[in-house]
């Protein structure tokens, strides 16, 4: 069955307002309603065609009337945040991801009119360590790098997903674990990260590094919401990128401090509102993650258009991003970010 009006939350994000405007274009639906306590950005707003925004708080019980008054019938949930690439309150992101998760599925469980749920999840439920699989698969067991982090928060909605599947077997459920994202126009915590003249990394590893362009990130949102693909499926890029890779095809300069210091290293750049760096992340930078994509490809239906290496490159090329040449300035930078960090660790 077609869907006719559709929900997408998150829509005050670069992700959420992008696909918000790819399905107010749609013919093939009747209303694309757009949700979020701010307001998507301008040249979202231009463009929406026959999609509305709605300014709403998915934490709030009334979520519920949004959907009941407009007789929604498909909800993307796109609202999840895993990694922010600023320093974030994460108070205020948990409340967001998990009650605001449990709101949103209370309200499509009480509807008489929702018969499809896609989910915008993360790989980063599977973790990263020293003892994860080269390659994960979508059954592979679920081991947040931390107790508290942000891919805890995307283990705890995935459970609240499939017990909403159990109670109502008659909604498809479609929850899409992304790779980190990466792009020209999407602001990540790697984005930020390669971005830094002098990248740290721990010294003694080599991380495999998987990427998703944001161009195909989009691009299975819209086709999960057009079409029904009930399960779990891993979404990535074909190929991988080890750390040093990706950080001299970025032009900058790698600097391997020791594992211990990495911690407050991390500290400094939240610090500095430069890049947000939680556990998982550092774990990731130091383990890696690559996810099998069998799934997406026979199942879904969908290959990838950009490869792990093209689709940095092309962030490089939207950044702007110029080699980092001036050997002196480097060389007193690095000792400064070693310096001052390991001056950190010891107080």
């Amino acid at each position: 069955m077609p869907s006719n009006v559709v929900l997408v939350t998150g829509v005050g994000g670069e992700l959420g307002g992008r696909l918000l405007v790819r399905l107010g274009n749609t013919p093939e639906f009747e209303r694309v309603i757009g949700v979020d306590t701010r307001p998507p950005g301008k040249q979202i707003l231009r463009r929406l065609g026959r999609a509305e925004f709605v300014r709403a708080d998915i934490r709030n019980p009334l979520i519920a009337r949004v959907l009941a008054d407009a007789r929604v019938d498909t909800v993307v949930h796109a609202a999840t945040t895993c990694h922010p690439a600023g320093p974030a309150r994460r108070g205020t992101l948990k409340e967001v991801n998990v009650i605001g998760t449990m709101r949103l599925l209370a309200a499509c469980q009480r509807s008489a009119w929702v018969r499809k749920l896609v989910v915008k999840s993360t790989a980063a439920v599977y973790g990263a360590g020293p003892r994860s699989p080269a390659v994960f698969t979508e059954d592979s067991e679920l081991i947040p790098a931390s107790t508290s982090g942000y891919a805890k928060d995307a283990v705890e909605m995935e459970g609240y997903v499939r017990g909403l599947a159990r109670r109502r077997p008659d909604i498809t459920v479609t929850t899409l674990r992304s790779a980190n994202l990466i792009g020209p126009d999407v602001d990540t915590v790697l984005s930020r990260y390669f971005a830094l003249p002098v990248v740290p990394t721990v010294f003694g590893y080599d991380a495999r590094i998987q990427l998703l362009h944001s161009a195909d990130a989009l691009a299975v949102l819209e086709k999960a919401t057009l079409e029904d693909h009930p399960g779990v499926f891993n979404v990535g890029s074909d190929g991988v990128l080890t750390l040093s890779q990706a950080i001299r095809r970025a032009g900058r300069v790698e600097l391997p401090v020791p594992r211990s210091v990495i911690p407050s290293v991390a500290k400094m750049l939240r610090g500095a509102r430069v890049v947000d760096f939680s556990p998982d992340q550092v774990r990731l930078l130091n383990y890696g993650r690559v996810v099998d994509t069998s799934r997406l490809k026979q199942e879904f239906g969908y290959r990838p258009r950009w490869t792990t290496a093209a689709a940095f490159d092309d962030y490089v090329r939207g950044a702007g991003l110029r080699p980092v040449v001036d050997g002196a300035q480097l060389a007193a930078a690095a000792g400064k970010v070693v310096t001052a960090a390991a001056t950190g660790q010891t107080r």
